[in-house]
């Protein structure tokens, strides 16, 4: 009995490790370097006076991301003076989904007038590292000293389907926070969208 009883203590904490793969709140994220739709490569040490970033997979065809695309925009608007950028990566395969391809991309930056960088995850590297799971997924980080510290992880707010109905903006709050040097009251909700698009995942 003890020996299946650890078998079992074995294969849970096993599939513990699984779910959490990824970053968690409090853990330092690295940098990444992937090509903006201006044809630029950009990471985040090129914002050399950010106190922070606002990190968000996004793409083109997902309905949750179309709706929150004017909300992100506020977000870079409202926070990027304040020291918090958004940053947007499209992490999808263009082959299983040719809607979320640079050129789309390229295309939905000029129709909506995004203020913010909107980068291909082509290797789909930068993506599985954070441990995103759905188009959009935020991650809030930190600088400090020269540190990236996961502040809030999840979704942007608690409505995506009527931004009038927003009750609770859980990104706007943790980086109120941050700027009143607070710790964030609320760092993990459950990002809801689409799934990314991996092409390992779909073979």
């Amino acid at each position: 009995m003890k020996k299946i009883a650890l078998i079992i203590s074995s294969v849970v904490l096993t599939c513990s490790f699984a779910v959490a793969q990824g970053y968690q709140v409090g853990d330092k994220a690295s940098d990444f370097k992937l090509k903006n739709v201006d044809g630029k490569m950009v990471s985040l040490a090129d914002y050399k006076d950010a106190k922070g970033y606002v990190v968000v997979f996004t793409c083109n065809h997902c309905p949750y991301a179309m709706a929150y695309q004017d909300r992100i925009i506020a977000l870079d608007k409202k926070y990027k003076a304040l020291g918090y950028p958004v940053i947007a990566i499209n992490p999808n395969d263009p082959e299983l989904q040719p809607g979320d391809s640079f050129d789309e991309m390229v295309k939905r930056a000029k129709e909506k007038g995004y203020t913010f960088p909107y980068l291909f995850d082509a290797s789909q590297e930068t993506y599985r590292k954070y441990g995103a799971t759905k188009t959009p997924h935020v991650y809030v980080l930190q600088k400090k000293g020269s540190d990236l510290i996961v502040q809030y992880i999840g979704a942007i707010d608690d409505n995506y389907n009527d931004a009038s109905q927003v009750k609770t903006t859980y990104v706007s709050d943790a980086i109120d926070n941050l700027l009143a040097n607070k710790t964030p009251q609320l760092t993990f909700t459950k990002a809801i969208g689409c799934s990314i698009k991996d092409k390992k995942k779909s073979s």
